[in-house]
């Protein structure tokens, strides 16, 4: 009932103000992928409650866009809104926009809360409705009016990422930034991403569930660094550190009037993808706005030596509370009942007895069988199967460390899998290990790769309908480019691949209503060798962990899959039985004892 009462009070001002469709993107003005409770407009307006959709409302017709992950929960959440669900052919694609151009009237007026809305979405509306003489509003927010109830922006106290975990000081890489500006000759930086403010600054905060983010905006020239954040986040401390990094502090919506100020002729860069409307528009049209990479986000993606340092050590961590659970798992499973989601509460406690722990990087991807076969699927209490044997098992998760970010998914047969089941999984496997065993020339880009992870699904007739591997950050955002493998959907397909660059891999096979099998690790671009003919490099796999060998067919893997996998494990057992009990190393030596 209230979703109708939204969408009735909606249509009240979309009339008052002659607005013929009013668009509602689940997005907030930092083009965040997790977002604070505040911005999750969908949510409170019809009680949809899944990571991606955008809604669409006219006089007539209310839409919710989302893709194949959402259909069965949307339809459910939807019933009795007034709000159809609209199934994405694409995922990751905006065709409420064609829908809009398809089915209002030329000279149609719609609208959107700039603030909200990507630059480079608001470009590509732009061409699309220009040939129908539509009207685009982009600066009409009717949500701050309607939702009287709504959860204040986060005002979490935001605290130090200390140097010894950073490796290097604000100040530092505010400098390499500056460089970087003066070959692109820039005057301003505009940032909105959070992850690439905190990185800069070395600060960090809890105002987004998962991401040790803060809630701010940064601009950066040659002569200041500014930080607008609402300042009753800052304790003494921090106020204190800032001012010794040399940076200045503003108000959270002052970036509007400072922008606003910025004098004609003068080059601003902000990256349209991460950057909204309503800070694009707050420029001065005589300036000079390049669309560009964020010069943050080249330079963090290429990690330093105390960062990889302190990664291979959360490794370790993390790989101890992954083994502590696959042994828990063994032993409990016919013992007690264990569900998708008390399997997942569990390895978050494993995970939070290890130092440096502070939060998971995501929800868990806890799967079991038909479940496992939906690649984002995410238990509920509706869904939450009970593991039980004969079974497939999938657990994808992950730990944000001061010291690093992880992402690691193991599938494990529960009882004895069948030989189809083996096949398949092991057919996957040798893309992550072929992948992980990869050599190539300095200038490589991640697509370039990508068939490594598939050609042996490919010679079989099958394939996985996902990206191959998304850049990850350093206690930030556990999907964070520009690097990538595979599609654009994660990061850039033209950054190359740079030795310090922390990426995912993670083939995988699903067969629908059954089972799903997906090997994930994290990998490390590093140095292989210079020849006469150039300089190559290599990955090296930094995640720490046991394949299930009981899901792999021997026959499948060739001489060197079976001899990366044999040194894999004798690196798994090395580095982390010394963190066990007794059985918990006993159990680990048999799970990564060599093949043949």
């Amino acid at each position: 009932m209230a979703a109708n009462i939204n969408l009735e009070n909606l249509r009240k001002l979309m009339r008052q103000h002659s607005i013929d469709a009013y668009i509602i993107p689940m997005s907030d003005p930092h083009m965040s992928e997790y977002m604070a409770e505040h911005w999750r407009i969908i949510k409170w307006f019809c009680g949809f409650t899944g990571s991606a959709g955008n809604l669409v409302v006219t006089q007539n017709f209310a839409g919710l866009w989302t893709d194949s992950r959402y259909f069965t929960q949307a339809s459910t959440q939807l019933e009795n809104t007034g709000i159809d669900l609209v199934k994405l052919n694409i995922a990751h694609t905006p065709e409420y926009i064609d829908w809009i151009a398809e089915n209002l009237p030329s000279g149609s007026s719609v609208a959107f809360d700039g603030k909200i809305f990507p630059i480079k979405l608001v470009k590509y509306m732009e061409e699309k409705l220009i040939h129908k003489e539509m009207k685009m509003i982009p600066d009409v927010d009717f949500i701050s009016e309607l939702w009287l109830q709504r959860p204040p922006i986060p005002q979490s106290k935001v605290f130090i990422h200390d140097i010894k975990y950073a490796g290097k000081s604000s100040q530092e890489k505010l400098f390499e930034i500056r460089a970087e500006m003066n070959i692109e000759n820039t005057n301003y930086l505009v940032i909105s991403s959070l992850d690439d403010i905190a990185w800069t600054f070395n600060i960090r905060g809890k105002d987004i569930s998962y991401v040790p983010l803060v809630i701010c905006f940064s601009i950066i020239t040659q002569s200041e660094a500014i930080l607008f954040i609402d300042e009753n986040k800052l304790t003494p401390e921090v106020l204190e550190y800032l001012d010794e990094q040399g940076i200045i502090i503003k108000p959270y919506f002052e970036i509007f009037n400072y922008l606003n100020n910025i004098k004609s002729g003068k080059s601003a860069s902000i990256q349209f993808s991460k950057t909204s409307y309503g800070i694009y528009n707050a420029i001065p049209k005589k300036c000079q706005i390049s669309d560009s990479l964020n010069i943050s986000s080249k330079l963090k993606a290429v990690k330093n030596e105390v960062e990889i340092s302190n990664i291979n050590e959360t490794m370790v961590k993390d790989g101890v509370a992954m083994v502590k659970y696959l042994y828990w798992l063994n032993e409990t499973m016919g013992k007690e009942k264990i569900t998708e989601i008390s399997a997942s509460e569990k390895l978050r406690s494993f995970r939070g007895g290890q130092i440096d722990f502070f939060d998971e990087s995501f929800s868990p991807i806890s799967a079991f069988n038909a479940n496992a076969a939906m690649p984002h699927y995410s238990a509920t209490p509706e869904t939450d199967a009970e593991l039980k044997i004969p079974g497939i098992y999938l657990i994808d998760s992950g730990g944000q460390y001061f010291g690093g970010t992880t992402d690691i998914t193991r599938t494990i047969a529960l009882g004895m899998p069948t030989n189809q089941q083996k096949t398949d999984f092991t057919l996957a496997l040798k893309g992550t290990i072929g992948l992980a065993m990869a050599i190539f020339p300095y200038g490589t880009k991640g697509y370039q790769l990508d068939v490594l992870a598939r050609k042996h699904l490919w010679n079989n007739g099958l394939n996985f309908g996902h990206g191959t591997g998304h850049g990850v950050g350093y206690f930030l955002n556990v999907h964070e480019g520009p690097q990538t493998i595979g599609t654009s959907a994660s990061g850039d397909i033209n950054t190359i691949l740079q030795v310090g660059m922390l990426t995912s891999i993670e083939p995988a096979f699903y067969r629908d209503g059954q089972y799903g099998f997906r090997t994930e690790n994290l990998i490390l671009v590093v140095e292989h060798e210079v020849t006469d003919y150039g300089r190559f490099l290599k990955f090296e796999t930094v995640t720490l962990c046991p394949i299930d060998l009981n899901l792999i067919d021997i026959e499948l893997l060739d001489k060197n899959e079976v001899e990366w996998l044999n040194n894999y494990h004798k690196n798994v057992y090395n580095k982390i039985s010394g963190f066990l009990t007794v059985d918990e190393k006993n159990w680990l030596k048999e799970n990564t004892k060599a093949i043949h």
